[in-house]
């Protein structure tokens, strides 16, 4: 990465120090703390052992009551969350996604240092120390902090599982994900277009036994989120919101109405779903299987009906693979720029509420960002690949 980068690193201990103890006073005191999801999942996760965890709302919130939106093995697996006093589970919350952001970096860097033959040595290390000091203040970062989201703990986990090499461990921890949250479930396409087809069974099997612990802890929430709740967006909140960065969100926006399902959304899925066909394929042929993976993810998150801002933590190890595999400067910048504006909070600020769609054109152009730098980076894969693979064979 040159001189400049050199000299970084040199200092790259004292930059994450120093970028911590910002955020730590940018917090404040931690009785202050909102986090308002992690709080859904404190209050409303022990409803499961008395199956009324569909059944009770958290009031305290300025726009609506916040439902449990996720499987039941979820709520089982915050219970020791929730048997923390609430303090201690905000303090406790944080430090965990914070590390999970560090091992997120960790595990996208030491693909790349493998990819390029080099070991995971101290460079690499301070590498990792940078680049958390710098993602801490990226959108999605910011905002998984700030509500208390479980992105981090979920994608830095998902990610370290489907990097296994053992079969059964990916496909196990990428099924327990998907017991958590059903988004990880794309993943599995990475598993089948790069042969891994153990691990997409044992993805199958891991999710099956999440499935079965729900059932056998509360067989009535269970049944009701399987069957009646399962695929209901506006559940989960404002599907025109600036902060739903999601396809069907973008057009909603730029229609003026929720597409749902219409022909509106059918093109752009057939479109997101050719180019990560393309990307996919180039980068299996490449050999890049980080590559492949990412494309995976992002359209995930391009075709999921809500992808709020703080999902799109994946564009992290998107920009470091850019950096240092793909080398492509203008697309790291584009998202550098993109995440670190906050342009999604001054979106949000502009409109008059989270339920009203309808934006003049020049918010619901700007409300593409993710979606339309998502498509790019997809659409720019197999160049990049080919022009990797062009450098390493005039080396």
């Amino acid at each position: 990465m040159g001189e400049l980068e050199s000299r970084a690193l040199r200092f790259a201990p004292l930059v994450l120090g120093v970028s911590l103890a910002l955020h730590a006073w940018t917090l404040g005191n931690p009785a202050d703390w909102g986090m308002i999801d992690l709080k859904v999942y404190w209050s409303l996760a022990p409803n499961v052992l008395t199956d009324q965890l569909y059944d009770i709302n958290m009031p305290f919130t300025a726009d609506f009551p916040l439902p449990f939106t996720y499987p039941p093995f979820a709520a089982m697996v915050f219970l020791p969350v929730s048997a923390l006093p609430w303090l201690a589970a905000r303090i406790v919350w944080q430090v965990l996604s914070v590390f999970c952001l560090w091992w997120l970096v960790r595990t996208a860097l030491k693909s790349l240092a493998a990819k390029a033959d080099q070991p995971y040595d101290a460079k690499w290390s301070r590498r990792a120390l940078l680049w958390t000091a710098l993602a801490l203040w990226c959108e999605p970062v910011r905002k998984t902090l700030d509500f208390g989201q479980i992105n981090l703990v979920l994608v830095a986990g998902v990610f370290a599982a489907m990097m296994a090499t053992r079969q059964a461990v990916a496909g196990l921890g990428v099924g327990a994900g998907v017991g958590m949250k059903l988004t990880p479930g794309i993943s599995v396409l990475y598993f089948l277009a790069t042969r891994r087809f153990a691990a997409a069974v044992w993805s199958a099997v891991g999710f099956a036994i999440t499935v079965a612990l729900g059932f056998l802890v509360s067989a009535k929430d269970s049944w009701r989120y399987w069957f009646e709740l399962l695929g209901a967006a506006d559940r989960v909140g404002p599907v025109g919101s600036a902060i739903n960065q999601s396809l069907r969100g973008a057009l909603s926006r730029t229609f003026g109405y929720d597409v749902e399902m219409s022909w509106p959304w059918l093109l752009a899925v057939a479109v997101s779903a050719a180019l990560t066909w393309f990307a996919v394929r180039a980068a299996v042929r490449a050999g890049d299987e980080l590559a492949a993976l990412l494309s995976v993810q992002l359209f995930g998150l391009l075709i999921s009906p809500i992808s709020w801002s703080h999902h799109w933590l994946w564009i992290i190890p998107v920009v470091l693979w850019m950096a240092y595999g793909a080398r492509h400067a203008a697309l790291a910048v584009a998202w550098v720029v993109v995440t670190g504006s906050d342009v999604i909070t001054f979106l949000i600020n502009q409109q008059p509420s989270i339920w009203e769609i309808p934006r003049p054109w020049p918010l619901a152009a700007l409300g593409w960002a993710y979606p339309a730098l998502g498509l790019l980076t997809l659409a720019a894969v197999p160049k990049l690949l080919r022009v990797g693979q062009r450098a390493e064979v005039a080396l």
